[in-house]
């Protein structure tokens, strides 16, 4: 058996594979680049990389695709349907370390940490007069996607005093209620009531550009954004004019259009706004438990067996899976 990985994973998900099967690891975002190490490879794995139809169709023997994380956005999901591969992700392995990543970033802005350490290092001491910092206690905290990452992210929040509102389109008034949060049907409507937003939804073509020009102008003058989830369900360019015109009042983004950001991209260089290198899934814990996570899916998969935690579980109905038992997780 062959493992192809686009970046190797960590050594506790490496050890699952000694003595089990040839591993190629290629320290290359685009498996286009080695196609010729694809050809003969039973999984590929995917970390911050793609994996697109051409690749697909040219990797004749690939059996399995894993992804070390729950978002899918960077593989051709619908074509490896098509051809009977199931695309394995590792949902809940890192729920608390992004949870906790989008509140430290909250944190941070509240308080004015980042810009408050760049001025003192200047020797401006009188930065501790901007007047900028507030507390969270009482403050509305409006989550975009009440899964399972908005979820933990809520009980952080409940936990530090804070009012917690949500939309998500597909859970009902009930169930929003039922973990504890004012429901909002329309998501601008939360937008506007809300001190804090923390964005938890997927990339799709209906959430791309929702948080636009319109939304930020909508929101408090005082109100922060947090986004932890993918690159482009805020409009940035927007963005970048909606602090520059303090029409809110911070930003925090882990994720960008395009990843790496190039240094002169206008996000790097905006006021109110801290960045990280979508870091926020890569604490010590997730990292393990998505790569072990991931790891072991393929492997059932590679093996014909139909692991639970896919992409797209229709990829089940393929012909080549009609005789295929459930693996146990």
């Amino acid at each position: 058996m062959k493992f192809v990985m686009t970046q190797a994973v960590c050594p506790e998900g490496l050890q699952m594979l000694d003595g089990v099967a040839d591993v190629y690891v290629a320290d290359n975002q685009d498996p286009n680049n080695y196609l010729d190490e694809m050809k003969d490879a039973d999984a590929l794995i995917v970390r911050i990389a793609k994996c697109d139809g051409h690749a697909i169709e040219n990797s004749p023997n690939l059996k399995v695709i894993g992804r070390t994380g729950v978002g899918y956005d960077s593989v051709d999901v619908k074509k490896a349907t098509s051809h009977g591969i199931p695309v394995v992700i590792t949902p809940g392995a890192n729920n608390r370390s992004v949870a906790e990543h989008a509140v430290a970033m909250m944190f941070a802005l509240s308080k004015n940490l980042v810009e408050a350490q760049q001025e003192m290092c200047k020797g401006n001491w009188e930065i501790r007069g901007a007047k900028k910092a507030f507390e969270l206690e009482g403050k509305t905290i409006g989550i975009l996607g009440l899964g399972a990452i908005g979820r933990e992210t809520a009980k952080i929040c409940e936990g530090c005093g804070m009012k917690v509102a949500a939309y998500d389109p597909f859970l009902s008034k009930e169930q929003v209620e039922g973990y504890g949060a004012v429901y909002y049907e329309n998501y601008e409507d939360l937008l506007k009531v809300s001190d804090v937003v923390s964005i938890h939804v997927p990339l799709t073509d209906e959430t791309k550009n929702m948080i636009s020009k319109k939304q930020l102008t909508e929101m408090k003058k005082t109100a922060l954004i947090i986004n932890c989830s993918r690159g482009g369900i805020i409009n940035e360019t927007d963005l970048v004019e909606a602090l520059k015109a303090g029409e809110i009042a911070g930003a925090g983004t882990d994720v960008f259009c395009s990843e790496p950001p190039k240094t002169d991209d206008p996000l790097l260089n905006c006021p109110n706004l801290i960045v990280s290198p979508h870091s926020a899934a890569q604490t010590r814990e997730a990292v393990i438990k998505m790569a072990q996570m991931c790891v072991k899916g393929c492997l059932a998969v590679a093996e014909g067996k139909k692991w639970p935690f896919v992409a797209d579980k229709s990829v089940y109905d393929h012909e080549k899976w009609k005789d295929a038992k459930w693996a146990e997780v």
